[in-house]
């Protein structure tokens, strides 16, 4: 699914909004997510799972296209754990 199929599916369900305030609050729903972990939090979500950040050491990498060795530096990337419940729905017979 992308954005644009979640605001519509949104839209549907909530026939007495506009589509500019349905926009809003997916807007406002996934900035409050991506400000908590930028700074180091976690977002839990009951039942769908939990997002937060993980370390990744600093490595040595290679460019592709000469072959060279070069630095990557450490960095944080993002983590999504699902709950049980999603687990147990997508998995289920």
């Amino acid at each position: 699914m992308i954005r644009s199929e979640l605001l519509q599916a949104l839209a549907k369900e909530s026939p007495g909004m506009r589509s500019e305030e349905i926009e809003r609050v997916v807007d406002v729903f996934f900035d409050e997510i991506a400000k908590r972990l930028a700074d180091g939090g976690r977002v839990e979500l009951r039942g769908f799972g939990a997002f937060s950040t993980r370390e990744r050491d600093a490595r040595k990498g290679r460019n592709p296209r000469t072959g060279e060795t070069v630095e990557v530096p450490g960095k944080r990337v993002p983590y999504f754990k699902a709950g049980k419940e999603m687990r147990q729905r997508l998995n289920a017979d």
